[in-house]
């Protein structure tokens, strides 16, 4: 029997991403407003302003859509949405991407154009620009941590961190194109998966993947005896077990070593270290913590450090002390098969300071390559031409230094 906790039962991915038009996946999730729902969900300015074209007349008008900040291109959904859109309200959109999926965009570079009719275009803008800066940055975050860390596999614990079905189905996207980017430039194991069945699909997988919650320690009313009730039902699956419940993350981990020795040396026993920054991982503080680092990597502390990289190495929590302790433990005991995964805060910051001291980490859960300032996915749209002539606010036209074939709504359509 193969569950939602085999992180290995599916092949990876392959490294090389498809042709954007050519890449088959299923529709659009159920939240990403059609018909009569766009008006409710649009900005009543745009509303008011198809209203006008309506009564004055309509024009062909191209938009250039831009963020202020580098990213990752990643405008598969909003351009699906797009095309979807004009396929029910029988119009075609002319669009011109200027960087493909998972090229590197640069701070106010247009990513695309978008040219149509300005009555079928116009209330569009809000809905479309919710779909691609959230995306873009996300992909950014994800391509920065699997290219500092490319002899981790990442999986994609988000979908309980974000603010429900459309922007799970973002965030998941996003996390695989940054990752087959960081595959394609440094050979990086990248993100094998993720948490759901909905958006396993973007990861090369029909399932989601996960280990166990802390709630099935509680329910078990001990570590061995958690990890003995998933074995038992899902025996095919690699065991990777949380220790961290009783604040016992060692001993525990070595009693459950103990337990399950084939799996060990199989390969196919792991610990997950979750200890949350109220307290230091069992056998540690933050002398101990020095003396870790001393041993395995002593240019980590004779160097300037700001006190949340300190806090990383040597404070509370999944730290990179903590987890070069576990391996010493395991090692000692004789379990070098057993893999160690890291979750706890793993943002693209935290990511780097790991691999500044290489922590033998083998897989890292995260949900937080998620933006932290979400201020900067705000994208944005301008209307550069108007039946071909260009025209754009005072300060805008930069977003012309594009070739100029494309301002006039050369290109694919969306379809």
């Amino acid at each position: 029997m193969k569950s939602s906790g085999d992180l290995r039962a599916e092949p990876v991915p392959e490294r090389t991403a498809p042709a954007l038009e050519d890449e088959p996946h299923p529709p659009v999730a159920a939240s990403h407003p059609l018909g009569e729902d766009i008006a409710r969900y649009t900005d009543t300015y745009f509303r008011k302003t198809k209203a006008i074209v309506e009564r004055f007349g309509d024009r062909r008008v191209t938009y250039a859509v831009f963020l202020r900040r580098p990213v990752v291109a990643a405008p598969r959904l909003a351009l699906e949405w797009l095309a979807r859109v004009g396929r029910e309200r029988g119009t075609e959109f002319q669009v011109e991407l200027l960087f493909e999926e998972g090229d590197w965009v640069g701070a106010g570079e247009p990513l695309m154009y978008v040219t149509g009719s300005f009555h079928h275009l116009v209330d569009l803008e809000t809905n479309l620009l919710q779909k691609i800066g959230p995306a873009c940055v996300a992909a950014f975050n994800a391509y920065s941590m699997c290219t500092d860390l490319p002899y981790v596999a990442f999986l994609a614990m988000d979908a309980r961190h974000c603010a429900g079905l459309e922007m799970a189905e973002m965030m998941a996207y996003a996390a695989s194109v940054g990752s087959r980017r960081a595959r394609a430039e440094t050979n990086a194991i990248g993100f094998i998966g993720n948490a759901t069945d909905a958006t396993a699909h973007f990861f090369g997988r029909s399932r989601g993947l996960g280990t166990m919650p802390h709630a099935l320690i509680g329910y078990a009313g001990s570590t061995v005896r958690a990890a003995e009730m998933f074995h038992e039902t899902f025996p095919e699956d690699p065991l990777y077990v949380l220790v961290d419940y009783f604040g016992r993350e060692v001993t525990d981990a070595l009693e459950v070593c103990r337990r399950f020795p084939d799996l060990a040396a199989e390969g196919r026993l792991g610990i997950r270290l979750d200890t949350h920054g109220g307290r230091f991982l069992e056998g540690l503080d933050v002398a101990a913590s020095y003396a870790v680092l001393e041993r395995h990597a002593p240019q980590a502390i004779r160097t300037y450090r700001t006190p949340e990289e300190l806090a990383w190495l040597t404070g509370t929590g999944v730290t990179a002390a903590a987890i070069f302790h576990m391996r010493e433990q395991l090692d000692a005991a004789g379990f070098r098969q057993v893999k160690i995964i890291a979750s706890s805060g793993f943002s693209p910051q935290k990511c780097k300071l790991m691999a500044s001291v290489r922590a033998p980490i083998d897989i890292i859960g995260t949900g937080s390559y998620l933006p932290e300032r979400w201020s900067e996915t705000y994208a944005t749209a301008d209307v550069i031409a108007y039946d071909g002539e260009p025209r754009v606010k005072v300060g805008r036209e930069f977003l012309f230094e594009r070739p100029r074939a494309a301002v006039g709504g050369a290109g694919r359509k969306a379809r």
